[in-house]
């Protein structure tokens, strides 16, 4: 069947599992989710002694027919771009069911929570490996409906008006981009005469202007509100806030990615002269979202709201870094993805911990739990440090390659034919630059309110350690941070050659579509068909050989 076949599906054959087990064994319920997550995690590994971080291209496909009159192929591969996000992907869903705090204080239903967690899990990685856009599609829908669950059942008080928030932003975006999958589809047969979804075949069709700019517009709509990219980022605080503590790690680590993961493999290649025309606009909404998201961060006095904040602040930087087009920010972009996840995924499972243990997640109603929680208070600034941008930890690599990539974007674009490709990128990177500061007063303003100060509240005298499993969810995200922010190499050289092939392909196709802005075409053109062999001659019939014995 293939290892990334293997990889995607093991979670489904884990929540079948689960779902075998009676309702009231909840400790064999989750252990049989960590047991599948962590299975799915050690054989996700075994692609990178097979990755040849020398090609630019998929490797370890799994091609198989589905429904062949549509023309809808089960077509999977990976390339330097969705290697590390489908291994933070398997990485941290262990590591979230590892958590006391996963499931949140609505401690009910433990059996269709480690269900949704699985079918989530098997969605997301399926999405980053899709390479038939019909099963990218499904996937991308797969994921949505688990997500649901997770903060309409188990999240809280308000956790119904957020899960709907949710689900009609998502699939507003998700049914546009249906309709333009669907009208690629159809030009396809029009270019070629056979029909496909496949997107080896579909990323070499240019539209003309006008219907490019409308398909542009609905994938990029659908990826900016996944980002989510200011001002259609007003689902996001809501669902992080009402989430549980797995929902919020995963939804901010992993499934926030999706967007910035789409504009790099679809929106861009396929459409690149609508790309150039909206990349002005874009990427002024990305530095807005950064200064605001960190000005939104910053007077919050619910810490969850204020790491749901941060998330829009960091995802600006890589949406930056994508649209300099050059390898330092588009490399920059894809490590800050990484460094997010980790980062961000740990300052929720630190306010999931503190909500557990106090029940209230307002910084006014800490202080002090320095003294008494030293263990936990030490890895968490570890956290929030990673977070600020701090060098040897991992937010400070992909932010630095996205400011550099922003300051030299000029000289790359002269070199290139893309002068111009949006605005003062060197003031877009100063801009950019400045909320790096403001960072730092959120995130040590929300540490110092949290953690230092007398301890003159009584609750918070009876706060305990972090002890058990707790203490290994956080060693483990602690010593991620610090090796990617100690060895980057291993991560860049294996995503170089692919970053590179998007930012030439890219530039190639845009090109191609300058010199014919109006036709229809593919391109590189398609090799001639051979010529069908001649058919042969029918056979003679039988020969009837009559009773009296004579050949008639």
């Amino acid at each position: 069947m293939g290892l990334l076949a293997w990889i995607t599906l093991l979670p489904l054959f884990g929540a079948a599992l689960v779902m075998l087990v009676p309702r009231e064994e909840e400790a064999i319920h989750r252990g049989l989710g960590l047991l599948t997550a962590l299975v799915t995690f050690v054989v996700s590994l075994l692609i990178l002694p097979d990755f040849d971080s020398a090609q630019s291209g998929f490797q370890l496909q799994v091609d198989k027919v589905w429904i062949a009159p549509l023309g809808i192929r089960f077509h999977l591969g990976i390339d330097g771009i969705s290697l590390w996000l489908v291994l933070l992907t398997t990485f941290l869903l262990p590591v979230t069911l590892l958590s006391p705090q996963a499931i949140g204080i609505r401690n009910v239903r433990v059996r269709e929570f480690i269900v949704a967690m699985l079918v989530l899990e098997s969605g997301m990685i399926g999405a980053f490996l899709a390479l038939d856009l019909f099963v990218f599609y499904v996937f991308w829908e797969l994921m949505l409906i688990p997500m649901y669950f997770i903060i309409g059942i188990w999240g809280g008080d308000r956790r119904l008006y957020a899960a709907i928030k949710f689900v009609i932003y998502t699939l507003v975006g998700s049914l546009l981009m249906l309709v333009a999958i669907l009208y690629l589809y159809s030009q396809w047969h029009a270019a070629t005469g056979s029909y496909s979804f496949d997107y080896t075949d579909l990323s070499h069709l240019t539209l003309p202007i006008v219907p490019q700019v409308l398909c542009f517009g609905a994938f990029a709509l659908a990826f900016a509100i996944k980002v989510p990219i200011f001002p259609l980022h007003t689902w996001l605080p809501d669902a992080h806030v009402e989430a549980p503590t797995g929902g919020s790690v995963i939804l901010a680590a992993v499934l926030l990615k999706f967007g910035t993961y789409g504009f790099i493999r679809f929106a861009l290649p396929m459409f690149p002269l609508a790309a150039e025309a909206a990349a002005p606009l874009i990427a002024t909404l990305a530095v807005i979202g950064i200064i605001y998201g960190a000005l939104m961060a910053y007077v919050q006095d619910d810490a969850k709201k204020l790491v749901a904040y941060s998330s829009v602040s960091h995802l600006g930087f890589v949406v930056l870094g994508i649209l300099t087009l050059n390898p330092q920010g588009v490399q920059g972009a894809l490590y800050q993805m990484l460094g997010h996840g980790i980062s961000t995924g740990g300052l929720f499972f630190a306010v999931g911990w503190l909500y557990d243990r106090r029940h209230t997640r307002r910084l006014s109603d800490f202080g002090g739990l320095w003294k008494q929680t030293p263990t936990f208070a030490a890895c968490f600034l570890i956290i929030v440090l990673a977070s600020v941008g701090l060098p040897g930890l991992c937010g400070f690599v992909g932010e630095f390659l996205v400011l550099l990539g922003t300051f030299t974007a000029n000289r790359t674009w002269a070199t290139t034919g893309m002068v111009g490709y949006f605005p003062m990128p060197k003031l877009y990177g100063a801009i950019a630059a400045s909320a790096v500061i403001l960072a730092a007063m959120y995130l040590l303003t929300m540490y110092q309110k949290l953690m230092f100060g007398p301890l003159d509240k009584p609750e918070n005298k009876t706060v305990r350690d972090i002890h058990g499993r707790e203490t290994w969810v956080f060693g483990i995200m602690v010593v991620a941070a610090l090796v990617m922010g100690i060895a980057p190499q291993p991560i860049l050289s294996r995503s170089e050659k692919s970053v590179n092939a998007f930012i030439t392909g890219y530039r190639d196709r845009l090109q191609d579509a300058r010199r014919s802005p109006e036709t229809l075409h593919v391109y590189p053109a398609l090799p001639p068909a051979a010529p069908a062999a001649p058919a042969a001659a029918p056979a003679a019939p039988p020969a009837v050989v009559p009773p009296g014995g004579v050949v008639q």
